[in-house]
């Protein structure tokens, strides 16, 4: 293991000290990476940071953002990982625009997302062509909203900087996935977090070319953060399940008041119980079923203890390559088919759900922790109703 006196602790370079008790301790080659990656380019950089699971692509990402944010006021965040997304709720791709340190790079923290996509899956294998539709998609708009000349501003203020971080599967179709996502965004930078057991490491150089090597980009190869004696990388091995249902936990927790006093499964399970739902009619929203295929009468009755991509679509058509963006998750509480109501327990504010025309069903899954409420009535039925988002409303 390196001795700590060869690391950068967490309170310089940006880090913050907000959290005491947990010490990050950063490699200087890490710190060396960050600091080229910020100085390196006369405008702001694109940094697309990858390599292996486990390696340290998300730690370093955060790293690399508060050293950014040392020279920029705002920095872009495409996080393209569906199964454990930095800023959101499992299954979603997103961007975001980040104006303040991250202060804990342990753990990660939810924020309302500039744009964001529900895949509905926590792998891009199940459709590869969608994934990529939405990464692409979302890289558009950051150019689009962001990165147009502004006459009266500092251009270098007017164009934050992006970061890219991507899933660790680096075999078959996520090799081929990471290629096309090197190739549309052309990015500045690319950093390849690489580990000891080399097999497992991306190929050398600008591997996405074939042939001639074309463009600007600068490739640099970073050690994992933690080697032991013999200079073999240390992975820490994650609660993947664990750290999803940890997510989706501390996202419809976001349904209650911030001193609400919520801090176990038992206790959100309860308390979402007794949320009054609001009721959305069928014929506001249609149904978007991304992975599978449904009969036609059970379309609803699909919907009942789910979690669903509250979206708002872009051309009103269903069918259509359209990408019909997402304010928000919710859970469908209970189905009502013979009034066409649906009962919907979520976070997102109403002036949102307003425009929402779409309901976006995936492999997302409740927890089965918050399914289990035991001596009360069960908070997958129509009951308790708080606000009915009539036809005024929408």
């Amino acid at each position: 293991m390196i001795e700590s006196d060869e690391m950068v602790g967490a309170s310089k370079n940006g880090m913050g000290t907000s959290s005491p008790h947990v010490e990050i301790l950063i490699p200087p080659w890490w710190a060396e990476a960050a600091e080229a990656i910020a100085r390196a380019a006369s405008q702001p950089p694109v940094a697309f940071i990858c390599g292996p699971k486990n390696s340290g692509k998300s730690t370093f990402s955060r790293y690399l953002l508060n050293i950014l944010l040392e020279r920029y006021k705002r920095v872009g965040y495409l996080d393209t990982d569906v199964g454990q997304p930095e800023f959101s709720p499992p299954g979603c791709l997103s961007l975001h625009i980040i104006g303040e340190n991250i202060l804990d790079l342990m753990n990660t923290s939810l924020k309302t997302p500039e744009r964001c996509f529900f895949y509905g899956d926590i792998s891009s294998k199940r459709d590869p062509e969608a994934y990529l539709n939405y990464v692409f998609n979302l890289y558009d708009y950051f150019l689009k909203e962001y990165c147009s000349y502004n006459e009266t501003e500092n251009t270098g203020n007017s164009m934050p900087p992006l970061i890219i971080n991507t899933p660790g599967w680096m075999k078959g179709t996520g090799f081929d996935l990471l290629v096309e996502m090197l190739r549309y965004i052309s990015p500045t930078m690319v950093v390849k977090l690489c580990i000891s057991t080399r097999s497992k490491n991306l190929p050398n150089g600008m591997f996405w070319f074939d042939g001639e090597q074309k463009g600007q980009t600068v490739v640099i190869d970073v050690f994992s953060a933690q080697q032991d004696s013999l200079n073999r990388s240390v992975l820490i091995q994650k609660d993947v399940r664990g750290l999803r249902d940890r997510r989706l936990f501390e996202y419809f927790k976001q349904c209650f008041p911030t001193d609400t006093n919520i801090s176990t499964n038992k206790e959100l399970a309860y308390a979402l119980a007794s949320l009054p739902p609001y009721i959305l009619p069928f014929s506001k929203v249609k149904v978007m079923h991304l992975h599978c295929q449904v009969p036609s009468n059970e379309i609803w009755h699909s919907l009942n203890a789910t979690i669903v991509g509250l979206a708002v679509s872009t051309d009103g058509t269903v069918m259509s390559r359209s990408t019909p963006w997402c304010v928000g998750l919710g859970i469908v509480r209970g189905v009502d088919v013979t009034e066409g109501l649906l009962y919907v327990i979520t976070p997102v504010p109403l002036h949102y759900l307003r425009s929402v025309d779409l309901l976006l069903q995936g492999f997302v899954e409740v927890p089965t922790s918050l399914l289990q409420v035991r001596g009360c009535v069960s908070p997958y039925m129509s009951t308790n109703v708080l606000h009915r988002i009539s036809d005024k409303d929408l």
